[in-house]
């Protein structure tokens, strides 16, 4: 897997100030998708564990100032094994922060997919749907069209229904 970009204290993706991480290549390739560039999966620099190390370490060494981890792309769920290890590596070395993840795919077809249901099971906060140019919105919050969605995945999975965010 490669990264597009790793931006620490990034104020727009997620709330409170956070860490955000970029990774490469998309399939769903969403027309007026705000970051094209990284469609390529080939783009960018490689995932390492140097990589998966420093953000852990930036995520412990920031005290309260930092909220949590924010995952964009590109599609997180298109890496399900590396990034299963990465958010399971938050969840116990960091149990305060939080995890959010932007993604095309639905919740309901991640549920259902062994793989990416591990990685989900990790996530606080998933933005599901890929972007609709035609129901784009500016003044949505962590999203760009109104068919996204911005999901309690915890909350979702213990009443087995979609449970919103904001």
């Amino acid at each position: 897997m490669n990264y597009a970009d790793y931006k620490r204290f990034d104020f727009l993706n997620g709330t409170g100030v956070r860490h955000s991480l970029f990774v490469s290549g998309c399939h769903f390739h969403c027309k007026g998708c705000w970051n094209a560039v990284v469609w390529n999966p080939d783009f960018g620099k490689p995932y390492t564990n140097q990589v998966e190390n420093r953000i852990i370490s930036d995520l412990q060494n920031s005290g309260d100032k930092i909220r949590g981890l924010s995952l964009l792309g590109g599609e997180p769920f298109d890496y399900p094994d590396t990034l299963t290890k990465l958010v399971e590596r938050i969840k116990n070395e960091c149990p305060n922060k939080d995890i959010w993840c932007w993604t095309g795919f639905l919740y309901d077809n991640l549920l259902q997919d062994p793989e990416r249901w591990e990685m989900l099971s990790q996530i606080d906060v998933l933005v599901d749907g890929p972007f609709d140019l035609a129901k784009r919105n500016l003044k949505l919050k962590f999203r760009g069209s109104s068919n996204q969605r911005v999901i309690n995945v915890k909350e979702s999975m213990k009443q087995g229904q979609v449970v919103l965010q904001c």
